[in-house]
């Protein structure tokens, strides 16, 4: 039995590799949309960020996010980005 490869993705907010699952997948459609991708199979440039606000944190400050779409985000979408995160256990 061959055991099957697991994709690993980048993410953009601390720079570690892990496995595509445990990632969420922002996404800039081809209408030039920002947002969140739960099924990770919609059309157009994608980026992955860990589930955690310090990272999404990481991410904001540096540009990464925008970087890495090629896109401007205005502060309304990260705003949403944020709230659809869940806080991390140190936040609490």
């Amino acid at each position: 039995m061959r055991k099957r490869k697991i994709p690993l993705r980048t993410c953009v907010g601390c720079g570690e590799q892990k496995p595509k699952r445990e990632l969420i997948r922002i996404v800039r459609t081809p209408e030039g949309q920002v947002e969140i991708d739960p099924t990770g199979k919609k059309s157009g440039r994608g980026t992955y960020i860990c589930p955690q606000r310090s990272c999404l944190q990481k991410a904001i400050k540096g540009k990464k996010i925008e970087r890495s779409l090629k896109h401007e985000i205005s502060p309304e979408v990260l705003e949403k980005l944020a709230e659809q995160l869940p806080a991390d256990a140190d936040d609490a």
